[in-house]
């Protein structure tokens, strides 16, 4: 499966998490760091479906994907562990933790395998 599967719903669901979050409570905070990570998420998303397209891969998407889920891995499961809230920290923190261990995961196995046309 390559990543672009999944980062791009990830990234719709931050900025979605983002947007309800300012929205409830006028949360400043959740509407930046949920636009920000969605935002930069779905761009790294468009490049890697880009370079596959191009039957390459790209390792700068791939990278900043799992530093993103790694962050809000970290971020998130501090802030549920603090306030042991399932909603909205420990749902991200679940959800980054499982992005970054499938990110590693690309990452190890040589990213997006790109099939090769057969010869005509």
């Amino acid at each position: 499966m390559n990543d672009y599967y999944l980062t791009f719903p990830y990234g719709i669901l931050l900025v979605c998490g983002g947007l309800i979050g300012y929205a409830r409570k006028r949360s400043t905070p959740s509407l930046i760091g949920g636009l920000a990570t969605g935002l930069l998420l779905l761009l790294a998303a468009y490049l890697s479906l880009q370079a596959y397209n191009k039957q390459t891969n790209s390792y700068i998407a791939l990278i900043l994907q799992t530093v993103i889920a790694a962050i809000l891995t970290w971020i998130m499961g501090n802030r549920y562990f603090q306030t042991r809230k399932i909603m909205p920290a420990g749902i991200v923190a679940g959800i980054s933790a499982v992005m970054t261990l499938f990110y590693i995961y690309k990452i190890a196995s040589g990213g997006n395998h790109v099939a090769l046309k057969a010869a005509e």
